[in-house]
């Protein structure tokens, strides 16, 4: 099993979320988890500015937070938890900037067995976030090869059912169809697609100025029945300038 990677920190290229799979209008959502000045993940969810957190990356969560590797991130279990009370949605987020590739269907199936046992309800030993159960996982793919990214969310998606419902999310870069995960969202199979920069400061192009994002994108796409809100990255850019504010009402 692998998701190779030699990781730093993501950018996220300018692009609206919009629904896939028919959910509610309207949502916010945001990545956490790269930087250690961003609050811990209960301050994030209460703020009551979010709907979804993608909580980033595997294999690189923690950065800032805690260390995975002695175990320390089963202490997030209780701040999950108080987010999902608030009905706020926590991802884990696959991926960010870097180099890694999925080498098989069958290295993809293992993947997924992984994901499944440790991080959205299956059975494992060593759970990072504890006794945690998060609420799907999010495809932010942004090197490698893209192979067998399909096959992962169709090997995901046959874990939800009716009583347990694993939601697939991705954060495509701005070409369409994009070179990464083009094939993976061909599947129809993911809930959420979205990307957006909270700052100029996050990456070093792609930033929608609040006024741009109000008065022309946001109006020309909010009549779409696919639309569903925006995302940012990230906690720490958006803490920073305020754009989750200043978008909120007309979000």
């Amino acid at each position: 099993m692998a998701i190779k990677s030699a990781i730093s920190l993501t950018f996220i290229s300018s692009m609206i979320l919009m629904l896939v799979a028919g959910i509610d209008a309207g949502g916010i959502a945001i990545y956490w988890g790269q930087n250690g000045n961003e609050g811990t993940l209960a301050e994030t969810c209460a703020t009551s500015n979010y709907d979804y957190v993608n909580i980033a990356f595997l294999p690189t969560f923690g950065n800032g937070h805690c260390d995975p590797h002695t175990n320390g991130c089963t202490s997030l279990s209780s701040d999950i938890k108080l987010c999902q009370a608030k009905g706020i949605k926590v991802m884990l987020s696959l991926g960010g900037a870097g180099s890694y590739y999925l080498a098989s269907s069958k290295d993809a199936r293992q993947v997924t067995t992984y994901l499944w046992n440790n991080f959205l309800g299956g059975q494992s030993s060593s759970c990072p976030f504890g006794d945690a159960v998060l609420d799907g996982i999010d495809f932010d793919i942004e090197g490698g090869t893209n192979q067998h990214w399909d096959d992962l969310a169709r090997y995901l998606s046959r874990y939800s059912t009716g009583c347990k419902k694993v939601y697939l999310t991705a954060a495509p870069q701005c070409p369409f169809p994009d070179a990464w995960v083009g094939g993976a969202l061909k599947t129809g199979l993911f809930d959420y697609v979205w990307g957006l920069l909270a700052s100029p400061a996050a990456t070093g192009n792609g930033f929608i100025p609040v006024s741009d994002l109000t008065s022309q994108v946001l109006p020309a796409i909010k009549g779409s029945a696919k639309y569903g809100g925006v995302m940012l990255w990230s906690r720490f850019y958006d803490d920073q300038s305020g754009y989750n504010s200043a978008i909120k009402n007309d979000v």
